[in-house]
């Protein structure tokens, strides 16, 4: 044999080898794969899609629950730049603490102190300037005072500011308002107010509008001067123009909000409504009107000061603008250390009917007129309202709220009450719409907790849970493992919903910078903003309001497993959603089988899957990984004949099951199973 022929045959002989290898790797790894399989728990899921077979699920079943709690209003929601703008939260003795404001110079140019001179009655402390220094002797910048807004403002390049404030000097005025970076060096965007001191003699409103030439996630406003003399401001506000329809909502904040597509919202709290004290409760009548009339308040539960800007009006316009119901907590009377005896409660109550007036009534009401000098001359839309916050077991409740309860049928009938009295396992001793219930425990009690309300009596009031979440180590701050346990709460409160109309996890917002609760569903700072695992749950059930659920079972080994089923459509398409948590470490196969629909019905091609998980379910989202944990979609894989997915563990899956016609099967009552057998019509 030539060498030719020698390497030739040489050649031949290695690759068969090669891929007689490759054929025995891919047969054995095909071997292998089938049998993980095989060994992966196996479990059915039986749908009854039949007409008739299924329930509506009320509109209302899930919302948001907003409360000013971790700077999510003041510092968040509510876009205002500017922390304590009017200078009142140092109180009202002077002189008083003016922080966060600042001094830009030093006590040779510059003396600053806090008088009772306002022009607004209800706010009474202003800022006196008093500068030393003249063009002369003063730095090049001029001296001042500055605000850094709330741990930086986010100022953003060819963006407008609108800052306005108030102003008076026995001299006149050439007063520089400058949006700057955080250590004031580089200049943002600048504008003069010159005036004489005629004009500033008395209490005089200036405005001005600064369009940033730079940008800076920490940067502050300034108002200078080099002119010597003494001048006084007074309601320093600086909005971005482009908050939501000009409402004064944050937009990248109010987006998340919008994308859960929530039916009803409950505000302002929580806590924040009783205070620590009923002397720093929220009292609605100190919210509205005027922005600069607003007092303000010190939130003695979580510990800061807000100027309310984001007050009774503005709720009832961010329910409006998100498409939200209302649902409106006041004060009972009670805060957390201090309560009003019944004999004595008429005053909170007329105050209650003055908020819902405020709300409802016709602009030639009382507190009509005063909405409609705020602009808005058509009523809000208010259904429901709670009295007080987790008050039940208080001396004064029950009494105080029976004389509630009678005063608001009386003078609103169509008004649904609630009460903060849970009745999920013993029936209320006193009248009511609906009943709270708030839950906060571990993952695994969270998730044992599906079966909640199965037991619950269908007679007398409906459920509201109006807050839940898991707490403590299993959150950390917003874990998978939180969110795979609210998930598997949030399918059994679905499938129970014919006692449980609404439900809105707590709390909605954090600032990062004043973390006073953990977890929360989305996290932000003054640019920056993500969803924790528990917010991306949330979205999983944004079409389940006012959907069908349907008839459902898990059959096998499904311990770890819950699961629901639903028929809902969009503008164009209809489809069944199936929802499936597993809550173990391991895989499961669930084989959907769907009853009642013509086999033609389903299609695959279309239909898609979405699965919430990470390879460890203590992962969590942050600033530098917003996106480590959020559902990531697909299409769906698999024959029409064999509806079989694999559930990760640790996971929360949702599956769309596209349905392109409407040839449903009329169901045959079968009284031996809990599903319904069917014959074609």
């Amino acid at each position: 044999m030539d060498t030719e022929s020698w390497k030739f045959l040489r050649s031949v002989c290695l690759l068969s080898f090669l891929l007689g290898s490759c054929f025995l790797y891919q047969s054995l790894h095909v071997a292998i794969a089938a049998q993980e399989q095989d060994t992966q728990p196996f479990v059915t899921f039986q749908v009854n899609a039949s007409n008739g077979a299924g329930r509506l699920i009320p509109d209302t079943l899930f919302g948001i629950f907003f409360e000013e709690i971790n700077h999510a209003g003041a510092g968040g929601l509510w876009a205002e730049l500017v922390s304590n703008r009017g200078f009142e939260a140092g109180g009202q003795n002077t002189p008083s603490n003016i922080w966060p404001w600042s001094i830009v110079g030093d006590q040779s140019s510059i003396y600053v102190a806090t008088d009772r001179s306002s022009c607004f009655e209800r706010n009474k402390i202003a800022l006196r300037m008093d500068v030393i220094c003249d063009s002369n002797g003063c730095p090049s910048g001029g001296v001042g005072v500055y605000n850094p807004g709330y741990w930086g403002m986010n100022i953003e390049e060819g963006k407008k500011y609108k800052v306005a404030f108030y102003v008076r000097s026995t001299g006149d005025i050439d007063l520089s308002v400058s949006l700057t970076s955080s250590n004031g060096s580089m200049t943002l965007a600048s504008e003069k107010i010159i005036a004489s001191a005629s004009d500033v003699s008395k209490w005089t409103k200036k405005e001005v509008l600064l369009e940033a030439q730079g940008k800076d996630h920490g940067a502050r406003l300034q108002l200078t001067t080099t002119k010597k003399g003494s001048i006084w401001i007074d309601q320093v506000s600086a909005m971005p123009v482009d908050t939501y329809k000009g409402h004064g909502f944050r937009n990248d904040l109010y987006q998340m909000m919008v994308d859960m597509k929530p039916r009803f919202i409950r505000f302002p709290g929580g806590c924040f409504v009783e205070g620590e004290w009923l002397s720093n409760a929220f009292r609605w009548k100190e919210t509205v009107g005027p922005w600069e009339e607003r007092p303000g308040h010190f939130g003695d539960v979580w510990k800061y000061w807000t100027d309310d800007g984001l007050g009774h009006f503005e709720f009832f316009q961010l329910a409006e603008d998100i498409g939200a119901a209302p649902i409106w907590v006041f004060n009972n009377g009670i805060s957390h250390n201090d309560e009003v005896e019944t004999a004595s409660i008429m005053p909170f109550v007329q105050e209650a009917l003055d908020g819902i007036e405020f709300a409802r009534g016709d602009a030639n009401s009382t507190w009509g007129s005063v909405r409609a000098a705020m602009g808005r001359q058509e009523p809000f839309e208010l259904k429901y309202v709670a009295i007080g916050n987790e008050d039940c077991g208080k001396t004064y409740y029950r009494g105080n709220y029976i004389v509630f309860y009678d005063a608001i049928k009386k003078a609103y009938p169509d008004i649904k009450i609630i009460s903060n009295c849970d009745g999920s396992s013993t029936p209320l001793d006193h009248p009511a719409d609906y009943y709270d219930f708030h839950i906060y425990t571990s993952a695994s009690s969270l998730f044992s907790m599906y079966h909640q309300f199965d037991g619950t009596s269908r007679k007398g009031p409906k459920a509201f849970v109006s807050e839940y979440a898991v707490t403590g180590k299993d959150a950390g701050t917003g874990s998978l493992l939180a969110a795979l346990a609210e998930a598997a709460f949030l399918i059994g409160l679905e499938k129970n919903s014919d006692i449980v109309e609404m439900a809105s996890y707590a709390p909605l917002f954090v600032n990062t910078n004043d973390r006073r609760w953990n977890p929360d569903a989305i996290v932000f700072n003054s640019s920056h903003l993500y969803g924790t695992p528990s917010y991306w749950v949330q979205r999983f059930f944004a079409e389940s309001s006012g959907s069908t659920l349907l008839s459902s079972e898990l059959k096998g080994n499904s311990s770890s497993l819950v699961a629901s089923a639903i028929s809902w459509k969009n503008s164009s398409q209809d489809y069944i959603r199936i929802k499936a948590v597993n809550f173990g470490a391991t895989s499961v196969n669930l084989k959907v089988l769907v009853t009642g629909l013509d086999p033609n019905v389903m299609k695959v091609s279309g239909s898609k899957r979405t699965v919430l998980t990470s390879t460890n379910v203590m992962d969590e989202n942050s600033f530098t990984q917003p996106e480590k944990v959020v559902p990531q979609e697909s299409l769906l894989e698999m024959s029409e004949e064999d509806l079989t997915v694999v559930l990760p563990p640790h996971s929360f899956s949702s599956f769309d099951l596209l349905k392109e016609s409407a040839k449903i099967r009329k169901p045959v009552s079968d009284s031996s199973s809990s599903f319904q057998k069917t014959s074609a019509v």
